[in-house]
């Protein structure tokens, strides 16, 4: 048992290259905004979206920038929330935050890679990707190893970002609407992932022992054992991939019905176009104007 009665490193981590990164990316979504604001109106790029992609990336700072990334170093709880907010905060944010046109250039940039990635890019590498860094990433070794290394954190953190990214790229992105099963479709897309994701969440919660050997060295802190910390971080995650499945399915069916209005609206557009044409052959060919 480790020592008890301990404060929390809370120190930030200002990685100047990963400041940069951010910054460059909130400033070209923002140039892009404003551009495509000024040219299509507010509907084509609202207020609200502009903050919903700060928010993304300001779940990006508060993961690996802020004190919680130093805190998750000693507390499973905290690395757990760390997690959570790459694989699934942070891209559902980032992706909220954009409209078909405001992706326009990203997507043409995307197009030939889609198409040399072949397989690779189908929707299931997204819920494979999603799974198999949620389970690799708990995998003892790994995890220890990350709390140890510098390189491997900084290394398992974009494989958790990269794989969230794409996960929910092809479940929200509205540039590519690659899941087209109908309703069935996402639910079939996220239980697939939510399931296994949710085994890792069970081990962690119900363990009957400490699985990480690395916390055992370190300080108590907040009045809990390394091993009510543990089950703390598996039930939160449970928790957290209930409810983000949950909304992300409401949101899901939102969509589909202005989808089926908007295609409703067309169609009903196209057949009064259609009978004022034929309205108009008619006179013509009864020599009426």
């Amino acid at each position: 048992m480790g020592v008890t009665g301990a404060a929390l490193d809370t120190a930030w981590s200002p990685d100047p290259g990963l400041l940069l990164s951010l910054s460059l990316l909130l400033g070209a979504y923002l140039v892009r905004w404003r551009r495509v604001r000024d040219r299509h109106g507010p509907a084509a790029a609202s207020g609200w979206r502009m903050a919903a992609f700060a928010g993304g990336v300001a779940a990006l700072v508060a993961a690996l920038v802020s004190p919680l990334d130093r805190m998750a170093e000693q507390l499973a709880t905290l690395h757990m929330v760390q997690h959570l907010l790459l694989l699934d905060l942070a891209p559902i944010l980032l992706l909220a935050g954009t409209t078909k046109i405001l992706l326009r250039p990203v997507t043409r940039a995307l197009v030939p890679v889609e198409r040399a990635a072949g397989p690779l890019a189908h929707p299931a590498m997204g819920a494979i990707a999603y799974v198999g860094a949620m389970v690799a990433y708990h995998a003892p070794p790994v995890y220890d190893l990350t709390l140890r290394s510098d390189l491997a954190h900084v290394l398992a953190h974009m494989a958790l970002a990269g794989a969230g990214a794409l996960y929910w790229w092809h479940l929200l992105s509205p540039a590519r609407q690659r899941l087209r099963m109908g309703i069935l479709g996402p639910v079939a897309y996220m239980a697939a992932t939510k399931v296994g994701a949710g085994l890792v969440a069970i081990a962690l919660g119900f363990a009957p022992e400490l699985i990480y050997d690395s916390y055992a060295r370190l300080p108590e802190v907040w009045g809990l054992t390394h091993l009510e910390d543990q089950r703390a971080a598996g039930l939160l995650m449970a928790l957290e991939q209930s409810l983000v499945m949950g909304i992300a399915l409401v949101a899901l069916f939102v969509r589909a019905m202005e989808n089926a209005e908007q295609a409703d609206r067309r169609t009903e557009r196209l057949a009064q176009a259609q009978m004022v044409t034929r309205a108009h052959g008619n006179r013509a060919a009864h020599g009426r104007p």
